[in-house]
């Protein structure tokens, strides 16, 4: 067995001493599928209990039914607030008016908060010499920019779908996932102009994503039995895959731009688009920050490191926690 393959099977101090030793030519970069099982698996703090074949296949059973449903499955989590899509639309205007932005924004008080707050962090006024002190919304929408308020109010609408808690297992797992998400979402953004592919839209299919992942979570939490986990290799390949396509039904539902539901579709394929290309980099370097962020993994470790381009991981340093939300999308 390869040093993936003890990394997959739970030999976390084995698996590092094997990868540490591995001759550098004999290393390829991992596969999204063993990312995936290792990060499925982190997420949940499985144990070593392995659920029956048979509770795994009730499970996905439940999955396939949501996806044929989309309906269903959007129904297990919040629909992201109405006044979004029209700030959105407001926001596609690049002769946007500060003042009309001003006067949506003033119907959601949640949103006002979150523009303020977002325009007081002290990297705005270090960076543009602005005052100490925003209290003018019209103020804080010109500091914040078209692109940084498109991405606050995304992120934003989008934090009540991952942080829905119900049992255990989501109550452990939705920060994570949003975590996860904005730093997928970031890194998506970063990459996209070099891939030719829209960095906004790259921005939402980022954070879009992972909502069949949460669904899943959902019924993996209702329905698994308390002494014994669901992680088989094939079970967990088959959630991402499931959740990816019912990410894509709910995107749909909500009336998501067909460039956005294309690139969730689409990661993974041979002949993917650039915004597909884009989302899966984004999803590949946020889950491998995730893992060496929460010390799953040391820092130089082969696993997370290899393959990675110099500007892959210079994206991949923006992406550390202390920098999670300052980004250069002005």
């Amino acid at each position: 067995m390869g040093w993936i393959g003890k990394l997959l099977s739970g030999g976390d101090k084995a698996a590092h001493l094997t990868a540490a030793a591995a001759p550098e030519a004999a290393r390829q970069p991992a596969t999204i599928t063993e990312i995936d099982a290792i990060y499925y698996r982190w997420l949940a703090a499985a144990g070593s209990a392995q659920a029956p074949a048979e509770a795994e296949q009730q499970i996905l059973d439940e999955l396939a039914r949501l996806v044929r449903e989309p309906v269903a499955g959007a129904a297990l989590i919040p629909r992201i607030p109405a006044i979004i899509p029209q700030l959105m639309r407001t926001l596609q205007d690049e002769n946007m008016s500060a003042a009309k932005l001003s006067a949506q924004l003033a119907q959601d008080v949640l949103l006002v908060a979150e523009v303020y707050r977002e325009a007081n962090r002290p990297r705005y006024h270090s960076r543009y010499n602005a005052s100490p002190s925003i209290n003018n919304m019209e103020g804080a929408i010109m500091l914040l920019g078209q692109n940084g308020m498109r991405m606050l109010l995304a992120r934003v609408a989008f934090r009540p779908v991952v942080s829905m808690q119900s049992g255990g297992l989501t109550i452990r797992t939705a920060p994570l996932i949003w975590r996860q998400s904005e730093k997928c979402a970031l890194a998506a953004n970063l990459v996209a102009p070099a891939m030719q592919a829209n960095a906004f839209d790259a921005y939402l299919a980022g954070l879009m994503a992972n909502v069949g992942l949460v669904v899943a979570f959902r019924l993996i939490d209702q329905m698994h039995a308390p002494d014994a986990f669901p992680q088989s290799d094939a079970f967990i390949a088959q959630v991402f895959a499931q959740a990816r396509i019912l990410s894509v039904r709910i995107a749909e539902l909500w009336e998501f731009p067909v460039s956005v539901t294309r690139a969730i579709a689409q990661v993974g394929q041979a002949d993917a688009d650039p915004q597909a290309q884009a989302l899966a980099l984004g999803e590949r370097l946020s889950k491998l920050r995730m893992l060496l962020d929460t010390g799953r993994f040391p820092a130089d470790d082969p696993f997370v490191m290899t393959g990675l381009s110099k500007a892959e991981l210079q994206v991949f340093d923006k992406l550390a926690d202390d920098d999670d939300e300052d980004d250069d999308e002005e």
